[in-house]
């Protein structure tokens, strides 16, 4: 097996008990860092300080991911144009945060009479967001609500120069 120093020098290709002595002898732990490598490479260091690293390493990149939520505009089919817009200001905060947005349209009483109303409000607020989000699927109808979910990054305009 290749063996590396505590220092980081390579000792080279010794056997598996002469490098046990080798770490032995500096009281440090003979620790297996590539064990599909040929030959198989072997490193002299103390086990502790190394299983800390590595576990500091997995939380730092831990805290660098992002976990993508869904957050959720509630909407009716008379919502009331400036009600939109600040709902609409509230769904580019969640996108630009890089959330996922669902809208949801609820119909209540004869509401349920004129879906399109619904429908309308809908893909206004989906054509808004169009720059940045696009919709995973068209709106459908669950039950008394129309849902749609939209996902960062929209489309990006073309322009005729």
């Amino acid at each position: 097996m290749r063996v590396i120093d505590q220092d980081g020098s390579q000792l080279g290709l010794l056997t598996l008990a002469e490098a046990l002595m080798k770490a032995e002898a500096a009281t440090l732990d003979l620790v297996e860092i590539a064990p599909n490598a040929e030959p198989p490479v072997c490193k002299i260091i103390d086990y502790g300080k190394y299983r800390y690293q590595l576990t500091k390493k997995e939380k730092e990149q831990k805290k660098s991911q992002h976990q993508v939520k869904v957050k959720e505009i509630k909407i009716k089919p008379n919502t009331d144009d400036h009600d939109l817009q600040v709902k609409l200001r509230h769904a580019q905060e969640f996108i630009a945060k890089g959330n996922k947005v669902k809208i949801t349209c609820t119909f209540r009483g004869r509401e349920m009479m004129h879906p399109e109303f619904g429908e309308r409000v809908v893909k206004r607020l989906c054509a808004e967001l169009a720059e940045v989000a696009t919709p995973e699927t068209a709106p459908k109808m669950f039950g008394r609500s129309l849902t749609v979910v939209l996902s960062p990054g929209g489309k990006k305009k073309t322009t005729n120069s």
